[in-house]
């Protein structure tokens, strides 16, 4: 059973088990949510929006639609996703871009994803970063524009790019 901040609007069932919603948090109603993620405090969540199993979301994350995010993905404090490449008020595209946050990566704190763009399986994005392209699989980007700039293994050792 999820465990839900009475202080939260969650109103899609789609939560998974042993997955705990903070404080301050909306989640709109075709959300789905998997098993054992932890979605910190002050996070918005929209509609067309898919979390995988054991997702950490950190506090001040919006997630708009056309967001996915698989299994075991870390996303940072105050990280940014956009789905709107010509955003203007009260005009909305038809359907707006799909991001998709792959299996095991992490986002670190303060960082933008630019929408339309796959970050890859176990890829690491830097904190500040401002990612305007696909991130291979195992790779780590920071920067802004975030550049490659070496590449992660499975234990979390990173080599440096020259």
């Amino acid at each position: 059973m999820a465990k839900i901040h009475p202080s939260s609007d969650v109103q899609s069932d789609k939560i998974g088990e042993n997955t705990v919603i903070w404080q301050y948090c909306v989640v709109l109603k075709d959300a789905v949510i998997g098993d054992n993620c932890n979605i910190n405090c002050q996070v918005l969540i929209e509609n067309d929006v898919r979390i995988g199993n054991n997702v950490t979301i950190k506090p001040g994350v919006q997630i708009w639609n056309g967001v996915t995010l698989e299994d075991n993905v870390f996303i940072g404090p105050n990280v940014t996703f956009t789905n709107d490449l010509i955003p203007r008020s009260k005009k909305y595209p038809e359907v707006f871009r799909k991001t998709r946050v792959k299996r095991g990566a992490s986002i670190g704190a303060n960082s933008t994803i630019i929408a339309g763009n796959t970050i890859g399986e176990h890829a690491l994005i830097g904190a500040g970063s401002v990612v305007t392209r696909d991130v291979p699989a195992n790779t780590v980007w920071f920067g802004n524009p975030a550049k490659q700039r070496g590449i992660i293994d499975d234990q979390g050792v990173i080599t440096p790019q020259d």
